[in-house]
């Protein structure tokens, strides 16, 4: 059976159309996809909220995002401390990510996404 959670393109298609009509625009490029990504998700909640202030501490990323956010890292020669900042997380977070997704490589033996290990 497949996982289903919630459906943010609903949930944040209502919101944009109760309260915040005048950003329809500019996130008219994520209500269009089929299913949002967590990375998604909070860049809509970056642009709809102006979420600055908000901690970090209940945001998840799925693998998908991870992977989005490594590959950023190493397309534009980011260091951990740029790429922390930028996505407002902590270095241990990139660090921990790092290491799980090499482990994981390892043991599947899959040859993808190693360019920023």
């Amino acid at each position: 059976m497949e996982k289903r959670g919630p459906d943010y393109i609903k949930i944040f298609s209502d919101i944009i159309l109760k309260k915040f009509p005048e950003k329809a625009s500019a996130c008219r490029h994520f209500l269009e996809k089929e299913k949002l990504s967590s990375l998604d998700v909070i860049t809509l909640n970056r642009i709809l909220f102006n979420d600055c202030s908000i901690k970090n501490e209940h945001k998840s990323y799925d693998q998908e995002s991870v992977i989005q956010i490594l590959e950023h890292q190493k397309k534009n020669k980011m260091t951990d401390t740029e790429i922390a900042t930028l996505f407002r997380l902590s270095r241990n977070t990139l660090s921990g990510w790092k290491k799980l997704l090499s482990r994981d490589l390892k043991k599947t033996n899959i040859k993808t996404h190693t360019e920023f290990i």
